[in-house]
């Protein structure tokens, strides 16, 4: 005998999905393909009206028993491949602020470990409902609770208002995350095992979640996949917001600006992106990666940058997986157009804008790499900037402090039909399983992978949800003596960090907040 097919997608209710008591009420979901999943819950409040630019409160109780089966509506930012959800369009509406869970049985004794995905997107982009970032692969392999949620982007989460807090979108994460701790054990998830793992702006969330006192408690391990090195000062993230405001015709106050579509920010935000290039001299190493977002280190929020506050200690009891992926920069190249169109005398204005040292760096990449093309050395100092070394710095701050990290790089190339290597971002539907979806469309065309690939995704998952379990992915934690790191091809590796020539440029260099020029 079969039942009639029910749930969101026919219009019958779905009366026989399981049910969660969670702190705000009862939530029911749908079971899918082995999983009980629930979506759209809220973690706190809509941020509108006087909550606009404000930090997170509490949600309202409901009655009853609440339908969690659709994902709630991302967050404000510019539409694209993004936009979507893993079951089709985005919704709409102002209540952003909710998390999705996975769960192989919403059973409170079960203590499952809990991992919880936090998005990248350049601080501007994303939401926890995209379809690259579905976990059930994640969730039923290994026999965990995954968690994903949306937090606050661009202007709403991480421009720098007057009589705003600063850093709205991390302090979304907080709230999610305390909403794990609070709720997680009722979908089967040991509170006391919370992993946050995230890609890109997600790593450097995860970077600030651990610098951040407010954060202290709420997850036992992290893993920062391709941290980005561009941390804020005030003083930057206050001009950039001026010229924020300015071209939505406003003045960077919270009170103005909170009356003001969503969708008008967005587009101004947009706008100044294109044209931050123009303004090397006078914003510094930000302008050319057309970024106006990240976190900024305030004193408050986030008083220090993670690096600086992992060397004092302040993370020493988190267990740290961390790495990167070799090629981090081609995908920004081939996105630009820029593939096979780099002279010479543009990779000299790039080796002095990033290397450390300015001329002098340049000099030591030319050496250190003598070979080289004007593409490759272009690419190559960007991605040590902007990915490969903050990452392998946060590991050795976390040393310094005492603690314990265990690093990878990626080198598997992606099979697409551009030359993009192991670029940006291919090591998220290689972790997920998803490579027809979101940037997996573009490094896996045919949206089928290869034995090889389905064997490193494999791969991959075991390691992350064992270090989710116990700490441990399966290989050697990184000490600055052997340099011993996980190396992500076919076959898998263990040997000494491959880069030792970036290593070598940025040894003693000290990611501090971007500032203004000459400040």
């Amino acid at each position: 005998m079969t039942s009639e097919p029910h749930g969101p997608e026919t219009g019958v209710p779905d009366t026989d999905g399981p049910v969660v008591r969670t702190a705000s009420g009862a939530v029911r979901g749908l079971r899918e393909q082995g999983l009980s999943v629930f979506r759209g819950i809220p973690f706190a409040a809509p941020p509108v009206g006087a909550a606009r630019f404000q930090a997170p409160r509490p949600p309202a109780p409901w009655d009853g028993t609440r339908e969690a089966y659709a994902f709630g509506p991302p967050p404000p930012q510019e539409s694209g491949l993004l936009s979507r959800t893993a079951q089709g369009a985005a919704p709409q509406g102002d209540g952003w602020l909710t998390v999705n869970v996975w769960t192989p049985d919403p059973d409170r004794s079960a203590a499952r470990p809990v991992m919880v995905w936090i998005y990248g997107g350049a601080y501007k982009l994303g939401h926890g409902g995209q379809a690259g970032y579905d976990p059930q692969h994640i969730a039923r392999e290994g026999d965990a609770v995954l968690v994903t949620f949306n937090y606050r982007v661009g202007m709403e989460g991480f421009a720098l208002w007057e009589g705003a807090p600063a850093n709205r979108g991390l302090l979304d994460q907080v709230a999610a995350l305390t909403w794990v701790q609070e709720n997680i054990a009722a979908f089967g998830g040991d509170p006391a095992q919370v992993t946050v793992f995230g890609e890109s702006a997600g790593a450097g969330s995860i970077a600030s979640l651990l610098a951040m006192p407010r954060a202290r408690g709420l997850f036992r391990r992290a893993v920062a996949q391709s941290v980005p090195g561009t941390f804020f000062s005030a003083d930057l993230a206050r001009v950039l917001a001026t010229a924020l405001a300015a071209e939505a015709g406003r003045t960077p106050e919270a009170a103005g600006l909170a009356t003001v579509d969503p969708l008008e920010l967005t587009e101004a935000g947009r706008t100044l992106g294109l044209k931050m290039n123009q303004y090397t001299e006078t914003w510094g190493q930000v302008a050319p990666t057309s970024v106006p977002f990240s976190p900024v280190v305030d004193g408050d929020v986030l008083p220090t940058t993670p690096w600086q506050a992992l060397a004092s200690g302040a993370a020493r009891d988190i267990d740290l997986l961390v790495g990167h992926n070799r090629d981090e920069y081609r995908l920004f190249l081939v996105m630009a157009g820029l593939h096979g169109k780099i002279t010479d005398e543009m990779a000299t204005s790039v080796l002095r804008l990033y290397a450390p040292g300015g001329a002098a760096g340049e000099a030591a990449y030319r050496s250190a790499f003598p070979g080289a093309s004007p593409q490759d050395l272009f690419e190559r100092v960007q991605t040590d900037w902007l990915f490969a070394m903050p990452s392998l710095h946060l590991a050795e701050a976390q040393l310094r402090g005492g603690g314990r990290a265990h690093v990878y790089e990626l080198t598997w190339p992606a099979p697409s039909t551009v030359a993009l290597g192991a670029c940006h971002a291919l090591d998220v539907p290689l972790l997920f399983g998803t490579f027809g979806a979101d940037l997996g469309a573009l490094l896996f065309p045919s949206g089928t992978p290869t034995p090889e690939a389905e064997r490193l995704s494999s791969f991959i998952r075991g390691a992350w949800t064992a270090f989710a379990r116990t700490g441990d992915p399966g290989w050697p934690h990184y000490d600055t003596e052997a340099s011993l790191v996980q190396v992500l091809d076919t076959p898998t590796t263990v040997t000494g960090y491959p880069e030792q020539r970036s290593t070598g440029i940025w040894e003693g260099y000290e990611f501090a907040p971007l500032g203004l020029p000459g400040s």
